[in-house]
């Protein structure tokens, strides 16, 4: 017995996963911004300010740490069940923990426990989006045509950037506060806010047709009984190699996006506001150059245009810290573009890459854990890392090799990971640069 297959519907596809990772990446980044600004304060006022903000930032990393967990839950049931659902519980689930976090009482109300609900709810949001990159990556890449993957891809991937932008213009917003408002409500507002936008995002997923490629494995009865055992038996290291191919970029955008205000703050003297004023116009880069990239791909390979941007992002680091020094506004923010050019080459080229490591039957599972384990080598303590760094030497250099060896570490996994065409078949072998052909 078969089924129809849907049609499949790229934009509404792109346009559904785009709003859920915009969203999704908001609630995630508003907590790395009030980690690094004002939770010291607020939930660890006992320790030194260097080190509270340390202790803060190690929260932060908390909600990498719980993704893997939402990775094996969700790929799980993505794999047995279909991507759309599990995008619907996901968001939902980011949404009502990040609602939650702006309901908290503070240390001063109820001493250690606030804490303690704090990482709670930031495992919560963890766990929601160690399984939400992975299926709006498969249910827009399933839904378009292999020719134009580079680009749908890249138009995705901008999810992240405007969700950054605007958990960032949230904070410069209420930063303009006067303090006994911002510590004792502000801080509040950009995380209740999420309510409204989770509720848009929702209606716009419940909507979208099922993976026509999940529909296609349903019909063929290719549906794995423990999907994520048979990726860790048959595929573990492609896993590996996945996770290895993120931590490039996810130091470089943790490391511009959460430590450089704390940077700005500790080692140049310059206040919050300062350092948002630079990084907001600086992440539209973010959003305006993955899809320039995404074309090019569809034409030279994802491949390729993955190692180019590996390859920047050992160098620019170096760039990066040396204009941020000069403390003049126009350079510190030529210095986060240029940053952010490689690794919009390189991040723009995950869904459309990653995707094809797995087969269709494994992919939710496998591509997940492979991306989220990335993020714990990657993200999540790269802030804590590198204030470390920067506490016993007293200088950026340190931090700068940090962030090439981590970009270098991707670059060597891409030339190393196989690529499996769409019908889930082994590529012919490529040349470091190449590109698989069926």
């Amino acid at each position: 017995m078969t089924t129809t297959h849907p049609q499949r519907t790229p934009v509404k596809a792109v346009l559904a996963s785009w709003l859920g990772t915009v969203i999704e990446f908001y609630d995630f980044f508003i907590y790395g911004l009030a980690s690094s600004l004002i939770f010291a304060r607020l939930f660890f006022p006992a320790f030194d300010p260097l080190v509270g903000t340390l202790i803060s930032l190690s929260t932060f990393g908390v909600g990498y740490v719980a993704r893997p967990l939402g990775a094996i839950v969700f790929g799980h049931f993505g794999d047995r069940l279909g991507r759309k659902s599990m995008l619907v519980v996901t968001l939902t689930m980011m949404g009502a923990s990040t609602f939650a976090i702006g309901l908290l009482p503070t240390y001063a109300t109820v001493g250690v426990l606030a804490p303690v609900l704090l990482v709670t709810l930031r495992i919560v949001q963890g766990l929601s989006l160690g399984g939400e990159y992975g299926g709006a990556v498969l249910m827009t890449v399933e839904h378009t045509p292999e020719r134009r993957r580079g680009l749908v891809g890249s138009l995705l991937n901008t999810g992240a950037g405007v969700g950054t932008l605007t958990s960032n213009l949230a904070f410069l917003a209420v930063l303009q506060l006067p303090e006994d408002a911002l510590l004792s409500w502000g801080w509040r507002i950009p995380f209740l806010i999420s309510a409204v936008l989770v509720v848009v995002g929702v209606a716009a997923r419940v909507t979208l047709a099922e993976s026509p490629a999940f529909v296609a494995v349903q019909d063929s009865g290719e549906v794995r009984r423990l999907p994520i055992l048979d990726v860790l038996r048959s595929d573990w290291q492609r896993v590996i190699l996945v996770a290895l191919g993120t931590v490039g970029a996810g130091v470089v955008v943790t490391m511009t996006t959460v430590f450089s205000l704390a940077y700005g703050r500790e080692a140049l003297g310059l206040t919050n506001s300062a350092m948002l004023a630079v990084l907001l116009p600086a992440v539209v880069a973010t959003l305006v150059f993955p899809p320039l990239f995404g074309p090019i791909a569809d034409r030279v390979g994802v491949r390729t245009v993955f190692l180019v941007g590996a390859a920047g992002m050992v160098v620019l680091p170096f760039a990066w810290f040396a204009l941020l020094d000069t403390r003049q506004y126009g350079l510190m923010l030529l210095g986060f573009v240029l940053l952010f050019l490689p690794y919009s080459a390189n991040y723009a080229m995950f869904p459309a890459y990653f995707s094809q490591v797995f087969p269709p039957a494994l992919r939710y599972s496998g591509m997940s854990l492979g991306f989220t384990i990335g993020t714990i080598a990657g993200n999540a303590f790269a802030p804590a890392i590198a204030t470390s760094i920067l506490g016993r030497t007293g200088s950026w250099v340190g931090i700068a090799w940090y962030m090439a060896g981590m970009a270098a570490v991707s670059f060597i996994a891409a030339v190393l990971m196989p690529i499996r065409d769409t019908a889930g078949q082994p590529a012919r072998p490529t040349t470091a640069l190449g590109t698989a052909t069926a």
